[in-house]
């Protein structure tokens, strides 16, 4: 009788362990609502601070207690609505049929260090989009970021899409062209309470061998001239090594998401989460900002996406009644 097999050393949780294409991420899954809003919203990643709540689950021995519990701070500046994009539906799927793009974005003295400005033709691609309502079947928002009112300071601004709920198409794209030109709080997206899913691309850590990218084990200190590495490649056939084995290379920078964070609080008085000295590698919020319960991915300063939450529990709490804010 064959001995069993035992399992494999290293996850192939994370595949492909590759860099991202860009800094920040972009949201692949879209949440369901049927009201017409933005499902989505950005935001920096500040630091993380202790909360002292009251606990309000039901099966906890603390229930009704106070207890300190870890918050990151994300510091979330209006989006502005700079266009919107229209899909129509072929024989492979959807396809994007039109962007709509709003002439005043000229204003910003930035906003060239991202697209280039050349004839928008607002009114005609509006036009061109009302001859055809019968073939659209999504409509997504274009946002730029206000990064210049950000704790950063950073002149560039990203551009993105943001899906839009809602179950009429017709209803989507008025609200999409009446949004042009206008600014999105997070407050009108998301309350306290509800679950998000975070979106972020990871720190990276360059090139690194198979114990730190794999977490395979060390050799034993008599095996001959290595001890970090593993003892084979593969069996004989086929003659070629495998993807499923360890091997060195990129680890971290790579798009993770992270589901059901639940959204503490938000806040528009950045005074009342400021340390006197500003936050470690940050500086100091100086627009609005959330506390979602535990970690997420990524450094200091770099730009997060959040989302309604695909799959939330099944078992939701209340919003947390938080006493102190520890800094």
């Amino acid at each position: 009788m064959a001995a069993p097999k035992r399992p494999r050393r290293g996850s192939l949780a994370f595949y492909p362990r590759k860099r991202a294409k860009r800094i920040y991420p972009s949201v692949r899954g879209k949440a369901k609502s049927d009201k017409i809003k933005p499902l989505e919203f950005s935001g920096y990643k500040v630091g993380m601070v202790s909360l002292a709540v009251l606990d309000n689950r039901k099966t906890t021995p603390t229930k009704g207690e106070e207890i300190v519990i870890p918050a990151t701070v994300v510091e979330c500046p209006p989006l502005k609505v700079i266009g919107f994009r229209v899909y129509t539906q072929n024989y492979y799927g959807k396809r994007a049929f039109s962007d709509v793009i709003d002439e005043n974005i000229r204003k910003d003295k930035h906003i060239a260090r991202k697209i280039k400005l050349g004839e928008f033709r607002t009114q005609e691609k509006i036009g061109k989009v009302e001859n055809s309502k019968e073939k659209i079947v999504d409509v997504s928002l274009i946002v730029k970021t206000n990064s210049n009112s950000s704790g950063l300071g950073k002149k560039t601004p990203e551009i993105f899409e943001i899906d839009v709920g809602g179950n009429d198409i017709q209803e989507k794209l008025k609200y999409a062209k009446d949004m042009l030109g206008k600014d999105i709080k997070i407050s009108d997206i998301f309350k306290p309470g509800e679950y998000l899913d975070v979106i972020a691309i990871t720190k990276g850590k360059g090139t690194q061998g198979v114990v730190k990218r794999f977490g395979v084990r060390i050799q034993f200190r008599k095996d001959m001239k290595h001890h970090r590495q593993i003892g084979t490649l593969g069996s004989q056939s086929p003659g070629r090594i495998r993807w499923t084995v360890p091997r060195a290379g990129q680890l971290g920078f790579s798009q993770r998401t992270e589901f059901n964070k639940r959204l503490l609080k938000i806040g528009e008085d950045s005074k009342e989460i400021n340390p006197l000295a500003g936050f470690t590698n940050y500086g100091i919020v100086k627009s609005n900002y959330i506390l979602l319960e535990g970690s997420v991915p990524g450094p200091r300063k770099r730009m997060i996406m959040m989302r309604l939450a695909v799959r939330p529990p099944k078992t939701q709490f209340l919003p947390a009644e938080i006493k102190e804010i520890i800094k």
